[in-house]
């Protein structure tokens, strides 16, 4: 069956082409598996509720008849605006037009989050352009720019809210614009496209505009919403559709709702964050949490921008999933959150998720894998520019922020066939990882670091849990010991560093190589064994004699071969065939005719070298889970297909590219 749904046909219709259905949800409180739910351009102004789900195979599809031409939103027109003075309008607005609901009394809070102003879940909108909150009518008479914000001339457009006898008041600086004569909208609702029930898989989502809705934080230890998600189901897939302006998350693919355990650690503060996650894992796993029931989502080819936590979220709703050829972009640029919480993307438990030829750019940081990162694939994607941008005040809860991000898992994780441009590349307290033919132009830090709570007086370890190879079930808990890495035919090119970045890491003591370091390569792996030598050790006197008892808690191995290192970038002092090219090497990410170019002269100064073709074998497994690096399915893994797809042949070289000439390629 198929529906038909236009926001211009005013009558309550029966969903044929001739007589549509005028809202969204009229159709999804009928739509059955199979059917088709094909909507008119026009613009929804509603929270749609699927009430019921497909099957895997007769799956229930929501279609915009043309691409992107239907536009579902969380925000409302306000018209009535009443001049105050200095640039500044006022309008009231009665709260039950909010339901049980309202942005404009409901702070932004949860674990994890530390911004220290109290700011709302509402916005307010300009021609589709978010203003900044302010926290006192004077600032709204007399704005000030925010130097933190990575667009700060943004911040003179601002507004505040206060209660005043059952309504909302809001005043906004329009900065000499006349609201009555532009678009003002305000947030209305909390959702877009998000079921109310869990359970409700199977739907496919293709082709909207999704924008505009009032979120709140969504940390792994609470129910986890976004402006569309699956809601604790399977096998939906998002596609095609242009996505952003959620107050926190934009898509999410997360966590169900425990009421005892939601947001326990900033509710009760008995149990430490840590705990708690690990208590909602636990629980997760006996409610239901299985390969069978949950994950497997899609999302791809979507343009997903200007949402103030993640572009997607997720912890454990996520597992199995896949999120490819996604421009995921200026992500919490705005920087009035903040919190351990915030990227372009940032999953929990990320198992056998494949992450794959997206753009990220522009976001505080590009993917955040935190915990379980177990058979996750990071392959094909262009990372840049996921950094202040120079001139801006950098906040202390960003740091500089980084193209990647792995926490506190034991793999295994690969990261292959990637470009990475930014000043950081990737943090990695973690182990289990391989990074194979990528592309690095960014420093490795936080090696061997910040992988335990912070206290003062006793060890604060985090043991974090490892799975049943491809499966939910939990095989396990143990601490990050660190190593374990691999690093297989990558090229690595030190690029200049901006003064700014070196002045914030000395200025709070952190520039350091196993910290925040600049400098482009492995040589934050300094120290670490190779693994003959660290296997070398497990005699039977190890477990005869106690004082040999600390090698079980020393760094694991570091694998490495057929590297290239370029412009000063160095490699670890385990690693014995390093390629070092002396010498500037030109490396810049251009746009031309609306396609993105290395202008680079690397792969002239590049020796003619072969390297082994990297697989499963090679590999091996990530030490703690006992899983090899291998595809979801378990089969082994051969990475005979370079960013392009295009076979590598016989003759294998160092980085991403099959062919030295490859680069001049466009990158997307």
């Amino acid at each position: 069956m198929i529906y038909y749904v236009s926001s211009a046909h005013t009558r309550c219709g029966d969903g044929s082409r001739e007589n549509p259905f005028s809202t969204i949800q009229q159709a999804a409180n009928v739509a059955m598996p199979g059917d088709e739910v094909v909507v008119l351009p026009g613009v929804y102004r509603e929270n749609v509720n699927p009430v019921r789900g497909g099957t895997e195979n007769q799956r229930i599809t929501y279609r915009s008849a043309e691409p992107l031409g239907a536009v579902i939103t969380g925000a409302d027109p306000v018209t009535e605006w009443e001049p105050v003075r200095d640039g500044v309008y006022k309008t009231m607005l009665p709260n039950g037009m909010f339901g049980g609901y309202n942005p404009y009394t409901t702070i932004i809070a949860g674990d994890w989050y530390n911004s220290p102003n109290p700011v709302h879940t509402g916005e307010v909108y300009l021609n589709g352009k978010s203003f900044y909150e302010v926290f006192s009518l004077e600032d709204v008479f007399h704005p000030c720019i925010n130097p933190c914000s990575w667009k700060p001339e943004d911040t003179l457009f601002c507004w505040y809210t206060e209660q005043a006898e059952g309504y909302t008041v809001i005043y906004a600086n329009f900065q000499g614009r006349d609201p009555r004569h532009e678009c003002v909208e305000v947030n209305v609702r909390r959702n877009c496209f998000y079921p109310q029930q869990e359970g409700n898989g199977y739907i496919t989502v293709s082709g909207f505009v999704i924008k505009q809705a009032a979120t709140n934080w969504a940390p792994p230890t609470a129910y986890q919403e976004g402006m569309i998600g699956p809601h604790w189901s399977r096998g939906w897939i998002i596609e095609d559709c242009e996505i952003s302006d959620s107050r926190c998350s934009g898509i999410s693919l997360g966590k169900y709702y425990q009421p005892d355990n939601n947001n326990k650690w900033s509710t009760y503060r008995v149990k430490n964050g840590t705990q708690t996650e690990r208590d909602a894992i636990c629980q997760a796993q006996r409610e239901g949490w299985t390969r069978e029931n949950i994950g497997s989502h899609i999302v791809r080819r979507c343009n997903i921008h200007d949402c103030g936590q993640t572009g997607i979220v997720g912890h454990l709703g996520c597992v199995f999933s896949t999120i490819e050829e996604n421009h995921i972009h200026h992500i919490n640029n705005k920087q009035d959150l903040a919190g351990a919480e915030i990227g372009g993307i940032k999953l929990h438990a990320a198992i056998d998720v494949v992450i794959r030829k997206n753009h990220f750019d522009h976001c505080t940081r590009g993917v955040w894998l935190d915990w379980q990162a177990q058979g996750t694939r990071v392959t094909g994607n262009l990372f840049h520019d996921n950094q202040p941008p120079l001139g801006t005040k950098i906040a202390n809860n960003l740091a500089i922020g980084e193209d990647l991000f792995v926490e506190v898992s034991h793999g295994p994780t690969l990261m292959d066939n990637n470009i990475f441009l930014s000043s950081v590349a990737a943090k990695l307290p973690t182990q289990g990882l391989a990074f194979v033919h990528n592309l690095i132009a960014g420093s490795l830090s936080w090696v061997g670091q910040g992988t335990d709570n912070g206290g003062i007086r006793f060890p604060t370890p985090r043991y974090t849990p490892y799975h049943v190879p491809h499966r939910t079930e939990i095989n396990g808990f143990m601490t990050i010991l660190h190593g374990d890495a691999r690093f297989y035919n990558n090229v690595f090119v030190q690029q200049p560093v901006p003064q700014e970045y070196i002045d914030y890491a000395e200025a709070y003591h952190v520039h350091e190589l196993d910290k925040l370091n600049f400098l482009t390569g492995t040589k934050p792996y300094d120290g670490y064994p190779g693994p003959e030598e660290y296997f070398a050790r497990f005699t039977e006197e190890v477990i005869t004699n106690k004082s040999l008892r600390d090698l079980y808690y020393e760094h694991l191995p570091v694998y490495t071969g057929g590297n290239v290192y370029c412009s000063g970038a160095a490699p670890c002092d385990s690693e014995k065939d390093a390629v070092i090219v002396n010498g500037p090497v030109r490396l810049q990410l251009t746009e031309k005719e609306k396609a993105l170019y290395l202008d680079t002269d690397l792969f002239e100064k590049l020796p003619d070298c072969r390297v082994p073709m990297v697989d499963t074998e090679m590999l091996g497994e990530a030490f703690e889970p006992e899983q090899k690096f291998e595809n979801p399915d378990g089969t082994p893994l051969v990475l005979d297909r370079d960013y392009f797809g295009c076979s590598r042949g016989t003759h294998v070289i160092p980085g991403p590219f099959a062919a030295w000439d490859d680069c001049k390629k466009p990158l997307l």
